[in-house]
């Protein structure tokens, strides 16, 4: 996401009556409706989604929310809640993404991916208000894309099925924002359900609710943000989504999902060590993904610890899109009590994720603290979350 001031913060979200209320003392008058959608962790399957792969995402209790009215005319005006940045305004008829900055973007996005497949949007007025934390690889644009496709998809009655916002707002991510995304984050915020992760096939879009309720076992997740900032759009990401191509393309796959554990060793003959690296994280994530969601269903979250280990060890060493302060908090929470952690997301920066005993929470909390003030690094925010419901209308 950009580094220009953004909608985004961190406390908890107002209602929809008291958004409506803000929306109504900005444009003058009350708005069509409310929207939400959530963002969300990845509970394990990084990088494999745009591979045709297995992913396990929950859509989690923080939110973007949109108050949306239609205008006569074909005026598009934007305001987010944060800051003083005033209302920013577009035309329906000149959207593009080389004149869209910052936070806009992502509406913005949704509206031009809508029009593409032929669905007339109308000029509209639109409030955004958010809690989800940027850069910290919770999926906070998404939560936005989706919170508008959701209330435009009401609006214009195009009918769209979930499956189809989510291609929608990928072709927004893609070709509008810039940034090479899969269909993870957007089916996990339009999918998602409350105490359920989202299997999710990304070869044919099927999806799997798997029960993930970890307080009924006596642990908790805490997302450890490390205000790492980092952009989907920059060229990190793009070069592992190329690298993950060349070695589908060699090894004569569709894509990475054809690859299996056993295919590995006569693929390191035949790629040169950087990309093998690559595809072997994939290729094992994949199959993490699989192991993950059996032991869910037989033995529960206690059981997982050392999938995610295994999932954070290959990011930063095969997939390499780690970083110090994510490093950091993954080991220092496995070595005060976690049962598993990882960090979660494209990388480079964002939030780790530690799957927790409920009674050794706050020992992690402050050794996670601790640690990254000894370390001179910025502290870092570290909260809970639980599975969420989906995006859905909320007035």
């Amino acid at each position: 996401m950009s580094a220009a001031p953004d909608p985004l913060t961190t406390q908890a979200p107002p209602t929809a009556a008291d958004l409506a209320t803000r929306f109504e003392r900005e444009f003058g008058r009350l708005p069509d409706g409310v929207w939400q959608a959530p963002g969300r962790v990845n509970l394990i399957g990084e990088h494999t989604d745009y591979n045709e792969g297995f992913v396990l995402p929950f859509a989690i209790d923080k939110t973007a929310r949109v108050a949306v009215a239609v205008r006569p005319d074909s005026a598009i005006r934007l305001l987010s809640t944060y800051g003083d940045q005033g209302v920013v305004n577009a035309d329906l008829g000149t959207i593009a993404a080389a004149s869209a900055k910052g936070w806009t973007k992502y509406p913005l996005g949704v509206i031009w991916a809508l029009q593409q497949r032929g669905i007339a949007v109308p000029g509209l007025d639109l409030l955004l208000d958010s809690n989800v934390p940027l850069g910290a690889g919770l999926s906070s644009s998404h939560a936005i894309e989706c919170a508008v496709i959701s209330a435009l998809n009401d609006i214009t009655g195009a009918g769209l099925e979930p499956e189809e916002m989510v291609l929608a707002t990928q072709r927004a991510e893609n070709d509008f924002v810039g940034a090479p995304t899969g269909i993870m984050d957007q089916s996990a915020s339009l999918r998602g359900s409350k105490g359920h992760a989202v299997f999710l096939d990304c070869r044919d879009q099927s999806v799997q609710l798997v029960p993930f309720e970890a307080e009924q076992s006596g642990l908790v997740m805490l997302v450890i943000d490390t205000k790492v900032s980092h952009s989907h759009a920059d060229g990190g990401y793009a070069s592992r989504r190329a690298s993950c191509e060349l070695g589908a393309q060699v090894l004569g796959v569709k894509a990475l999902r054809d690859v299996h554990v056993a295919d590995l060793e006569e693929a390191a003959g035949l790629l040169d060590e950087v990309t093998y690296r690559r595809v072997r994280h994939v290729v094992t994530e994949n199959d993490r993904v699989l192991q993950t969601v059996e032991l869910l269903a037989s033995e529960g979250p206690g059981s997982i610890g050392a999938l995610l280990d295994a999932s954070h060890a290959s990011m930063r060493d095969d997939f390499e899109i780690s970083c110090p302060e994510l490093d950091l908090a993954v080991d220092i929470s496995r070595a005060n009590g976690a049962i598993g952690a990882r960090m979660t997301g494209g990388g480079f920066g964002g939030a780790a994720i530690a799957l927790t005993p409920a009674e050794v929470e706050q020992q992690v909390r402050a050794a996670v603290e601790r640690a990254f003030s000894e370390a001179g690094h910025k502290a870092p925010d570290i909260f809970t979350v639980t599975p969420a419901a989906g995006a859905m209308r909320l007035s």
